[in-house]
Parts: C-alpha cells; structure tokens; sequence
C-alpha cells in the first residue's frame, strides 16, 4: 500500500471533461478536496458565462464555483492534469477522447463518470476509452446513487471508484475524499458500469408504472426484477454479482427508480401519462441515457443470450413504436418461473 502523501501528490490535479450538472458538481467536489481543478465545458460560450458569473446557470442554478477551479473549453488543457474524470454523455465519448489523445498526460487515469453502452457497437465505456486513448492510460470508473444538485451543495453521497489497478484505484479515492463525498474502492470495471448503464433503463420502466398509476408494488417488482437482469449479463459478461449489491448497483438502481429528479424517471412518467418521446425530449437540454442504453443493452443481451425482457419492453416502447399498454400486458402474462 502506498504511503497517504505519495497518493496525494500522485493525483493533485484533476481535470474535467464535461461541465454539465454532474462534471460542474465533481469539479466542485475535487476542489473541496483540495485538488486543483480545470472544468472543460463543450461550448465556448458556455464556458466563458460560467468563469464570469461564477456558476453554471444552465444547468446548476443558484451554486455558486470555487472560485480556484479554471473553466475552459479547450480539451488540451483540462487534460494535462494528473486524473481525468470524463463526464461526456456516453455516445459522444469516442470523438471527444479522440481530440484529447494527443494532449492527453503519460499515466493519467481516465475516470469515466458517464453512464451508459455505445450505439452501434454495443461495447461498455471502459472499451471506448482503452480503443480510443489505448493500452497505456488506466481506466477507472465512479459511479453510485448521485443526484448532481445534491453533490453539489455537499449533501453526503457516496459511491464506487472501480479499477483494476487498486494503487490508482485507491490514490483517486484519495482524490476525490472529503467531508459529503465518500468513495469506496472495487476491482470490478464491468460491474461499476453496468449497474450504472442499465438502471437508467429501468427507471424508465419504473417511471412508466408511475405515470400510469400501476401502485408501488409494481414498482417495487420493475426493482427487483430489474436487478436481476443486471446481474444476469454482469456474470455473462466477468463482473462479480456483489458488485450489483452495492452502490454502483442496488444503491443506484434505488435512487433512479423512485425520485422525479432521475431525468430517466421522469420520462418515464411522462410516457405513463400518454406523452410522446419526442416531445419530452423535446423539451430537455440534459441527455437522457435511458433512451440511447435501451437499444444497445437490449443488442448486448441478444448477442451474449442474456434473457433481460423489461429492459427488451422499454426499447420496444422507446424505438420500436410498441404499443405501452400491450408491452406492460405482454410482461404481466409471461410464463411463470422460478425466482
């Protein structure tokens, strides 16, 4: 085990791809820990209003920044830190980690904070970033139940920072530690991601029970039910079942599937109350990974001969224009089985 003040100095600077709600949220965060943090936003303009008002309006209103952490929007230089957490919705990872190979620092871990599979080619995020950014940079992944608002005025959160390489895993735990935020370390990559990625799915489902006042004991089935299919493809695929009994898995799945807050939910409930897709979209500035992981989880299961039906219900619903009422009734009427 490393000495404490060699992990400190291994991972002072943190920098962030992506200043949405939860990479403005983590900046935050990272600063309160005392790391030196640059925030990279996509947008110039958006850039440039956050380091003059001193808050990200668009999408965390009324919190005031650090005033320490440096907005850009130039990827060069948020990575050349000692740790990157990549914040960028899941299916612009590839090109954004594309223009930031070359600035990219010898050794510095890529920390996927998003959620989510790739589209077309179905893979986990953590193969994203290892074709993309190669061998050499160390992949880790944070995820758990967060609700970026909350991180952000330093309500207590805590979550799973996942590498296969524990002296990083634990020197960005390390990082990342202070007062609200609580990282613990686990091995298991796939795990971490899955239980991350899917649960947006099912908290759709779950926000469909709502919408059409289907009572919490269907809900409360969506849930447990919903787990298991997670940790039918997490063995499929390597991961350790424990994994799904702890935060990146049941405390997230918990969280998203019951608070109007998930972004995932409340469509969800919109869809349950006879709104279209496209409207609701229609109306957001923030991804919805619900929509874009249901198509490519439900390919994976296909491909890997995982049974995962509530997660097949809500991609017919979401891409297939599947009727919802006959979906729901074609998944109270399947086959009875054993638990």
């Amino acid at each position: 085990m490393m000495d404490q003040r060699v992990k400190e100095k291994r991972v002072q600077s943190i920098g962030i791809l992506g200043a949405g709600a939860w990479g403005t949220a983590l900046a935050m965060t990272a600063a309160y820990a005392g790391r030196d943090v640059t925030l990279q936003a996509h947008d110039a303009r958006n850039a440039a209003a956050i380091r003059q008002a001193r808050e990200n309006a668009a999408y965390l209103p009324g919190i005031k920044l650090d005033p320490a952490i440096r907005v850009t929007a130039d990827v060069a230089d948020a990575v050349k830190a000692d740790a990157v957490l990549v914040v960028t919705p899941a299916q612009f990872l590839r090109p954004v980690l594309q223009s930031a190979k070359p600035h990219w620092k010898s050794g510095a871990p890529a920390v996927i904070c998003a959620k989510g599979i790739e589209q077309g080619s179905f893979k986990l995020l953590s193969e994203v970033v290892t074709e993309t950014l190669g061998d050499s940079v160390p992949v880790a992944v944070l995820s758990g139940p967060t609700f970026a608002v909350e991180v952000a005025r330093q309500l207590p959160t805590a979550v799973t920072l996942a590498c296969v390489d524990e002296e990083i895993g634990q020197a960005l735990c390390n990082a990342l530690n202070c007062r609200h935020f609580r990282p613990y370390y686990s091995y298991d990559v796939i795990g971490a991601q899955l239980g991350g990625a899917v649960k947006n799915v099912l908290a759709i489902a779950c926000g469909i029970v709502q919408g059409k006042n289907l009572g919490d004991n269907g809900r409360a089935a969506l849930i447990t039910r919903g787990l298991a299919e997670i940790a039918r493809l997490a063995l499929v695929l390597g991961a350790d079942e424990h994994t799904l009994m702890g935060l990146s898995g049941l405390g997230d799945l918990t969280l998203t599937c019951n608070a109007m807050q998930s972004r995932n939910f409340s469509l969800g409930v919109a869809l349950g109350q006879g709104r279209s897709l496209k409207s609701i979209l229609a109306e957001r500035t923030s991804v919805t990974e619900g929509v874009y992981t249901a198509a490519a989880v439900t390919e994976l299961a296909r491909r890997e001969e995982v049974d995962m039906p509530i997660c097949q219900a809500v991609h017919a619903v979401l891409n297939l224009g599947a009727d919802l009422d006959s979906v729901i009734h074609g998944l109270l009427t399947r086959p009875l089985n054993i638990e």
